[in-house]
Order: structure tokens, then C-alpha cells, then sequence
């Protein structure tokens, strides 16, 4: 904090000494404040990413006591393995749950873990695909659970709550799995034993690494999460300490600490700024901490394995939620009992979009003050007394050692990240070898910040939005290829390409140098629909630049999920949900066992969906009819409906009833 305060200090003076020439306007004192707090956040993000490079220099010294290598600790407790799905790829997600588990039971400690998925999944097609997944790996192995949840209260946050409600009291620890979580045998049974060894732990959060991208925009998240993370992470982990943070996946967590602690409020008022908690594993964590559990990040670890979106359209979409999660905790911040670690991740989650609209708030003013200097008539004597006239003006020396130092705070993370992988020869091989790394950095770099400005306009788009009262929702993560229409593509990027004009017809208004000053800014702007096209193109298997260790040695459980997957998805045959179960006697016999766990529906009430449902069931001659006639959401309703499904699935092609009139007499 004292190093982030000098640093910002420093370069805010240097701002002021460059603005104050000839007295400060209304203008130039926007820019100032915003240059201070835009500068304070780079330096807080410079000097924590120096610790990591000096804690990784030195040898990491972790306070949770895991053993990186060496022979695998035993495990004696009872852990239950998490994994919530909300309309996700249903053999994708079961391959990716069952690889894990045979990665654990490799170890030899698998007699520890329950797997349970928790289905929140709307969609009935994902529904029973998700049931035809469970009775196929159910069939072979015990302790595999699945449960679908007739309502999403609460979302993923509620989907865990009540599990630990149900079940939770049976097991010690429980992980937190994503749709698109990985994770190794290996890592997971030495983050058991940690927690097994302190009783202190609350929580343990894995550093999960991004593998499986599979167009150039993924492969430069990748990239750099393989190359930079690390290292960034092992900064924050050390001066966090026991007040570190939870991401919501991939973490361990003692069941006990979270049950007693970690109930999350209702927030007052309406939405965006009221209602559930979107980003809930902040506050988790803060909860978690205040009753005294210590929370740490494991930054060492191998083995733990994510995905990313395909594209910067499909992270946006994710980011938006994202951003309205964080924006609510300001409701949070003057919560009694918080560390003020915790309260620092609520302000630093906080300030993550803030800080877009305030970068472009920075470089409008920046051409305001341009146009002025340009256009207006200045005012050389002020209205006050003065013997001297007020020139209007700045020092562009100072300038431009403003920017190359905030160019210097944000460029040399990167080198030190850099730095560590040449440093060591077996971390350069595993990136392909010392050139090909320096490469990949330059051409992460250069895309990262074509894009960057795109982001700033999309993140102030949804910080303005928020402001405004709109709601996220809950969308569905797209995993897929991140193939775009070329229409939309176009659509969305309108509002950025025309920006992008804006600010380089402002500009060049002025003089060429401010136009070549922010030219980075502006062939951000420009440039991105031809941006966009490119970095959701299919990207190489084994490209020549930013290849990762998940590339050059693919861990072995990552070919199985591939395999495993194809297994599952060859077993399914393309049909609608209702026609699946009337086929299929296992999977029917299963959904209609498992709608006896529902809660009962309440008397005089009934959902209208249902009740169309029945209608139309009643007025059909056939099954193959009345499944035409159904709407989605009234298929999920008769899915849901015990009395209603058996009804339907009673109707059959071959003995129809007959029409109105056609009956003997009619």
C-alpha cells in the first residue's frame, strides 16, 4: 500500500506540474483527478505484480503448507465434489466431471469423493440430455448424484446454499466445480490434506489456468493467463495472506465454515442495485473471513484447468453480469465486522469497470481541452486583478514522460512475467522455447491492445446501463466456436467503429501529433469489426507464437474429457425430450423417480404453462400431435409434472383416438 501510494503520488505530481502551466481549468482539473485515480489503479496492479515476480525470484514460501511434490498425502475426510450447470453441453459437462473423477481415483484416495451435478438447466432438451448423461456414467459407478432443481432461486449462489442445506452436514469439504472445470486427482487430494491439516482454513482457491481455446481470441486469454498469471497471482497471494479472495470455482471449502458464515442477504431494493447477490463468491469469501476463517490462494498448483469465451462478444455478455455483481457491492462495502482486505476486493471489483467510463471520460476531455486550446478564444486576463496574463498551455515534455511511465508501470509486468519463463529451462521449453515466447508476448500485446479499447466502450456501456436500472439476467455461456454472423458482428461493433471515427476526426480538428498520440486508442476503435472477424477465426492446434505447457505436454485428463465426451454424445440420438423418454424405458423410469423428490405443487395454483399443456394433451389424437402442438416452456412444465407427463406419454401414434364425429353414431 505504501509503494502504491508513492507510485501514484509520483505520477499525479508529474500530471499536475504538466497541466498547471499558465493555472489549472475546469477541464484540466477533470483530467487531473481522473489521471490520479486512473494512475492509482495501475500502480496498485504494477507493485503487486513486482511482489510476485520477487516472491518467485526468491522461492515461494506458501502459508497453507502444500507440498508441490513429493508423494501424495493421505485423506481421511469426507469431500463432495460440486458441480452447478445451467443450460450447459450435457456430455461436455459429465465428460469433464467424469475425467476428474478418474483422475482422483487414480490416486487411490477416490473412496473420499461424491460427485453431485446441480442442475438449474432450463432447456428441456438439456434437461433429460442431462439425465441420459447421468444413467449412462450412474450405471457403472456408485456415488454419482444428479438433481434438478424445479425452480432457480438464487441462481448458482441458491443452488449451492441448498445443497448445503440438504447434505452438507454428511461431508468435511466440499469443491466448487464450473460448467467448464477441470480439475487433476493430484491437486485436489493435496488441497484435502491442507485443509485436513489447519483447521484455521476456511477456503482454498486454486489459480485455474485456460486450456482448450480454440480461436485466436481464447488463445490470447490463454496465453497470457499461463504466461502472466501466475506470476500476478503469486503477488496478490502473498500480500493478501490470509485474506485472500474466492472465485467461485475450483476452490475447496470446509463445509462447517461455510454453513455457519457464508449466508448471503436479500439486498434492499430493486434490481440491478437490489435483489440477489450476482457475484456472490466476493462476499462469500468476506463472510467467511469476518467469523474469523482464514481464506488463501494456492498460485503454485498445477492441475487445475477452465475455459474461456470464444470471443470478445461472448466475454462481454459474461462481463456484463460480472459488472453488475460487483457494481451491487457497494451495498456491501459498510457491512460491520469486514476485514479491510475484504473490503479492498469489494472496492478493487468495484473499480475494475469504473475505470472504463473513466478512461473515456479521460481521453474526451483530453480532446476538449485540444479543442479549446484550438477553437476558443482564450481569456488572457482574468477577471481578478493580475499584473500578468494567463497563458493557456502545458508542458509537453512532462507529457510525454507521463506516458511513457504509465506505459513503463503497464508494459513491465509482462517482461518480468517473461523474464521468469527465460530464467528457467524447463518453464522456457515449456512455452516453446525462449524466442517463441518473446513473440508470443509481442503479438499478445499488440492484439490485447486492439481490443482493449473495445472493451473500455463495452464495459461503459454496461456500467451506464446499470445506472440506468437494466438487469443482466442470466444468460447462457456460450463455449462453443465463437462463429459470429457477419451481420452481427457488424451491429455490435457499430457503436465503437463510430466512436473511433469520432475521436479521430476531434483529433486531427486539432494537429496531426494529437491524432498520432492517440492513435493507439483510435485504431483500436477503427479497427474493430475487421478485429473481431479475425480473433473468432478457428485458431491452429500448434500455432508458432503463444503456445502454452497445456500445448507443447497436453495433460492427460484433457484427451480424456475429448474422449469421454465423444462417448456421451454418440450415445444420444437427436430427438425432442418427450419422444427421448417415451423410447428410452431407463431414462423414463428415471425422470419420473426423481419429479417424486419435487416439492408438490400447492393447491389452487397452477402454472399456466401446465395448464395449456393440458388442454392440448387432452384435445390431441396422438403423441406425435400433442408434442407439436407444445410450446418449450410448456414441455418443461409437463416435464416438471408427474400426473401431466404420464398422461402424454399414455397417447400413442398407432392406437389414436378417434376425431370428433368420426365415432360410432356421430
Amino acid at each position: 500500500m505504501v509503494a502504491t501510494a508513492v507510485l501514484a503520488a509520483a505520477g499525479i505530481y508529474e500530471m499536475y506540474q504538466v497541466l498547471q502551466v499558465g493555472g489549472i481549468t475546469i477541464l484540466e482539473a477533470v483530467v487531473l483527478a481522473l489521471f490520479a485515480a486512473l494512475f492509482a489503479w495501475v500502480a496498485l496492479s504494477f507493485v503487486s505484480a513486482l511482489a510476485g515476480f520477487a516472491v518467485l525470484c526468491g522461492g515461494w514460501r506458501n502459508d497453507v503448507g502444500i507440498s508441490t511434490d513429493g508423494s501424495l498425502p493421505e485423506v481421511t475426510s469426507r469431500i463432495a465434489m460440486l458441480l452447478p450447470t445451467y443450460n450447459e453441453d450435457a456430455p461436455v459437462v459429465f465428460a469433464r466431471l467424469q475425467a476428474t473423477r478418474q483422475s482422483v481415483d487414480e490416486t487411490g484416495r477416490g473412496a473420499q469423493f461424491d460427485w453431485f451435478v446441480l442442475s438449474d438447466s432450463t432447456d428441456p432438451s438439456v434437461w433429460i440430455d442431462e439425465e441420459r448423461c447421468y444413467a449412462e456414467l450412474a450405471a457403472t459407478q456408485d456415488r454419482l448424484y444428479y438433481r434438478h432443481r424445479p425452480h432457480n432461486t438464487a441462481r448458482k449462489s441458491g443452488n449451492i446454499a441448498d445443497w448445503v442445506e440438504r447434505f452438507g452436514g454428511v461431508y468435511d469439504f466440499m469443491v466448487i466445480l464450473d460448467a467448464d472445470s477441470v480439475m487433476t486427482g493430484d491437486v485436489l487430494v493435496r488441497i484435502a490434506a491442507a485443509m485436513e491439516a489447519d483447521s484455521d482454513i476456511g477456503l482454498i482457491q486454486s489459480l485455474p489456468v485456460v486450456v482448450q481455446a480454440r480461436t485466436l481470441f481464447a488463445r490470447v486469454q490463454q496465453f497470457a493467463g499461463s504466461l502472466y498469471g501466475p506470476m500476478i497471482a503469486a503477488g496478490t497471494a502473498w500480500w493478501h495472506g490470509s485474506e485472500s479472495n474466492y472465485w467461485g470455482h475450483n476452490a475447496i471449502i470446509r463445509v462447517a465454515a461455510f454453513a455457519g458464515s457464508a449466508g448471503l442477504p436479500t439486498l434492499p431494493g430493486r434490481k440491478p442495485f437490489g435483489g440477489e447477490i450476482l457475484s456472490h463468491d466476493f462476499v462469500e469469501a468476506a463472510l467467511m473471513r469476518r467469523a474469523g476463517w482464514r481464506i488463501h490462494l494456492a498460485p503454485t498448483l498445477r492441475g487445475s484447468y477452465e475455459e474461456c469465451p470464444p470471443s470478445l462478444l461472448d466475454f462481454a455478455a459474461r462481463d456484463r453480469r460480472w459488472c453488475q455483481g460487483n457494481l451491487q457491492h457497494g451495498k456491501i462495502l459498510t457491512a460491520r465486522g469486514l476485514h479491510w482486505v475484504s473490503r479492498l476486493h469489494f472496492l478493487t471489483g468495484i473499480g475494475a469497470y469504473l475505470t472504463a467510463p473513466m478512461w473515456l471520460a479521460f481521453l474526451v476531455a483530453g480532446i476538449l481541452i485540444s479543442l479549446q486550446a484550438q477553437f476558443v478564444r482564450p481569456e488572457y486576463f482574468p477577471k481578478d486583478f493580475s499584473l500578468f496574463p494567463i497563458w493557456p498551455a502545458q508542458d509537453p515534455v512532462r507529457a510525454a514522460w507521463v506516458f511513457a511511465g504509465t506505459m513503463g508501470l503497464l508494459i513491465l509486468p509482462k517482461l518480468l512475467a517473461l523474464l521468469l519463463v527465460l530464467m528457467r529451462s524447463h518453464t522456457r521449453r515449456q512455452f516453446g522455447g525462449g524466442l517463441r515466447a518473446f513473440g508470443g508476448v509481442l503479438l499478445e500485446t499488440l492484439i490485447s491492445a486492439l481490443t482493449a479499447p473495445v472493451m473500455m466502450v463495452f464495459q461503459s456501456t454496461a456500467v451506464i446501463e446499470i445506472l440506468l436500472g437494466r438487469d443482466a439476467g442470466w444468460q447462457v455461456q456460450h463455449r462453443g466456436d465463437g462463429a459470429i454472423p457477419f451481420r452481427e458482428v457488424v451491429q455490435r461493433y457499430a457503436l465503437p467503429t463510430a466512436l473511433g471515427a469520432t475521436m479521430a476526426i476531434g483529433a486531427w480538428l486539432v494537429s496531426w501529433p494529437l491524432l498520432l498520440w492517440m492513435t493507439p486508442v483510435i485504431v483500436g476503435l477503427l479497427l474493430a469489426i475487421p478485429v473481431a472477424l479475425l480473433t473468432t477465426r478457428a485458431a491452429r492446434s500448434r500455432p508458432l507464437l503463444m503456445m502454452t505447457p497445456e500445448q507443447i505436454d497436453p495433460p492427460a485428463i484433457l484427451a480424456q474429457v475429448h474422449a469421454l465426451a465423444d462417448r456421451l454424445r454418440g450415445a444420444s440420438q437427436a430427438t425432442d425430450p418427450l419422444s427421448a423418454l417415451r423410447r428410452d424405458r431407463r431414462l423414463r423410469e428415471l425422470h419420473l423417480a426423481a419429479l417424486a423428490f419435487h416439492p408438490p405443487r400447492r393447491r389452487g395454483r397452477i402454472d399456466p404453462h401446465l395448464a395449456t399443456a393440458r388442454v392440448l394433451i387432452d384435445d390431441a389424437r396422438s403423441f406425435d400431435e400433442a408434442v407439436g402442438w407444445l410450446h418449450p416452456r410448456e414441455v418443461r412444465a409437463v416435464l416438471g409434472d408427474d400426473e401431466t407427463l404420464r398422461r402424454l406419454l399414455q397417447l400413442s401414434s398407432a392406437d389414436a383416438r378417434p376425431a370428433v364425429g368420426d365415432e360410432p353414431g356421430g
